[in-house]
């Protein structure tokens, strides 16, 4: 089962950002992150967060985890992880809404699993929010389908999981997902987010 935290109380529509985990906020690994231990922010990730959350936007996690499925690591450790990460959040000022994750491994066929859309549904069900308006941060192209398939705004970032990558190979994964927008890393997000933002609300003056 994914792990939830309570939703906030809101009257006005809530500002979202659901972000991959591996590759996005922290270093990539094949093996898998197991323990608090092995958690590497990227540079300038665990402060784009905080930009965000200070600017009105909530950040939910929503992350594959077929380690556990394949008894690399369990439920308990996953938490750790996550329980770390917001602990460095905090320390930068920012913090996640709620950590999502699907358990599963491939062959299980289940409907959590990226790039099938169940993780975000099960979000926009429990912060009661229209994933059309929510944006979607990850370092695969399996993101960008995930978010496709949701209907969320999908965006790619390069990171460290695609840092070798040619452009010519990342405009053929960005053309998979029709509006599709890539940046070089979290905090390139966060800068484009909210400056547009900031024209919208020019736009309203």
């Amino acid at each position: 089962m994914p792990s939830r935290a309570d939703s906030p109380t809101h009257h006005q529509p809530l500002k979202l950002v659901i972000l991959g985990r591996d590759g996005t906020l922290n270093r990539y690994r094949d093996d898998h992150v197991k323990s608090p231990d092995e958690l590497d922010p990227l540079p300038g990730a665990l402060e784009a967060v905080a930009r965000l959350n200070q600017a009105g936007w909530h950040t939910v996690l929503a992350t594959n985890q077929p380690g556990i499925g394949r008894g690399l690591l369990d439920m308990q450790a996953v938490n750790a992880v996550h329980k770390r990460l917001n602990q460095l959040l905090q320390a930068k000022g920012g913090r996640l809404d709620a950590a999502f994750f699907c358990p599963h491994t491939p062959e299980d066929g289940c409907s959590c699993r990226k790039p099938l859309p169940g993780l975000l549904e099960e979000i926009s069900q429990r912060f009661d929010v229209s994933l059309e308006a929510v944006h979607m941060v990850g370092a695969s192209l399996r993101d960008l389908q995930t978010a496709q398939a949701a209907g969320c705004v999908p965006h790619l970032v390069r990171g460290d999981r695609l840092a070798a990558l040619t452009e010519a190979q990342l405009q053929e994964m960005l053309a998979q997902v029709p509006g599709a927008r890539l940046h070089d890393d979290l905090a390139a997000f966060a800068e484009d987010l909210l400056a547009a933002d900031a024209d919208e609300e020019a736009r309203e003056c």
